[in-house]
């Protein structure tokens, strides 16, 4: 494609039967996988520089309906959700309403003396010495994001904020209520407007949503027994939404874009968290960072009881690929890593 001689007729040509190529591995290698796994349903994109070029689904969303999985197959996303409250809070930042380097203090004044030391860097990077959850979480009960924050206040940090990496649910929780402090709105209604409307983002919810929702997977523990998985109702910020591959493709097209996030933006949220020591680790803002055969790799996994999902950028070959899985007992690397072999040039 990139000979500019080359005539229509020769690019369908050379060029269509290699992408056919690919996408027939890839049914192969993901129906192997499944049956290997014995995972119930599973659904993908790949897409490369934000262009779809395969979208499926395979298996099943609900065994006992027999629904089939599909791309519009609504899943929950699980820690995936953590860029979008990353992003949230960049999109602050951008505004001039916060700042990486202020501290919780700033936002949360009856916090813990413990606090003082904490920014709001150290909370996007996992770098802040809290905890991973506040004691007062509980799946299975709502209760507003600053009353569960108290109940953490007591408790001493692990670390000294910038010592060390340690993923922090009860960080993103804190991002969160500083979103709806400045934003003076919920921080998904924010994000709503702020990130999923403006991406075309029309199937991505939270977790907690009424609505009746007939595409939703019902998720599946042990994958041996196929065990219906326990329903976490609580709306976590770091595990918040539900989406759909398809809807997850048009926030990957956004991200080509300076539509939503500018470019300096999303370089400071793909660079290593930098420690106290002078070391460096491998998280940016809601983005693990790392390599695949040399290559850049920017992504994120997900897990809650019934869901595994995985949503991984090989930035600078301009290639994604998304997969959204209704079980928790599953091995989503394998996958993402496998699909990547077969799609990289």
């Amino acid at each position: 494609m990139r000979n500019r001689h080359l005539t229509l007729f020769a690019l369908v040509v050379f060029v269509a039967p290699a992408l056919l190529a690919q996408a027939d591995r890839a049914d192969i290698f993901i129906k192997d996988e499944m049956l290997r796994q014995n995972i119930p349903g599973l659904s993908l994109v790949v897409l490369k520089e934000g262009q779809i070029v395969k979208s499926a689904g395979y298996g099943v969303a609900n065994i006992n309906l027999k629904m089939p999985a599909t791309p519009e197959t609504i899943y929950k996303v699980a820690s995936i959700s953590t860029q979008f409250i990353a992003t949230g809070i960049m999109l602050l930042v951008q505004e001039g309403q916060v700042g990486l380097n202020d501290p919780v203090r700033k936002y949360l004044q009856r916090s813990p003396d413990a606090w003082r030391p904490i920014t709001i860097r150290h909370l996007l990077t996992h770098t802040s010495g809290l905890m991973r959850d506040a004691p007062g979480f509980d799946p299975s009960k709502f209760l507003l994001d600053a009353e569960l924050l108290k109940t953490a206040y007591s408790l001493p940090l692990r670390f000294a904020p910038g010592d060390r990496w340690e993923y922090s649910n009860l960080g993103y929780f804190i991002l969160a209520e500083v979103i709806r402090k400045v934003s003076n709105r919920h921080w998904v209604e924010y994000l709503t407007e702020k990130v999923f409307k403006p991406s075309g983002m029309t199937a991505t919810y939270p977790t907690n949503t009424g609505m009746s929702l007939p595409n939703r997977a019902l998720g599946y523990s042990d994958n041996h027994k196929l065990l219906i998985a326990a329903d976490w109702r609580a709306l976590r910020p770091s595990a918040a939404f539900l989406s759909t591959v398809a809807d997850l493709a048009k926030w990957d097209a956004a991200l080509y874009t300076d539509k939503i996030l500018t470019d300096a933006s999303r370089r400071q949220m793909w660079t290593p968290a930098k420690l106290n020591n002078g070391a460096s680790h491998p998280y940016g803002f809601g983005w693990d960072l790392s390599t695949f055969r040399d290559r850049r790799l920017v992504y994120h996994s997900g897990g809650v009881p019934g869901f595994r999902a995985q949503f991984a950028r090989l930035v600078d070959d301009k290639l994604t690929i998304i997969v959204l899985m209704n079980l928790d007992d599953v091995d989503p690397d394998v996958i993402v890593r496998g699909l990547t072999a077969i799609y990289l040039p």
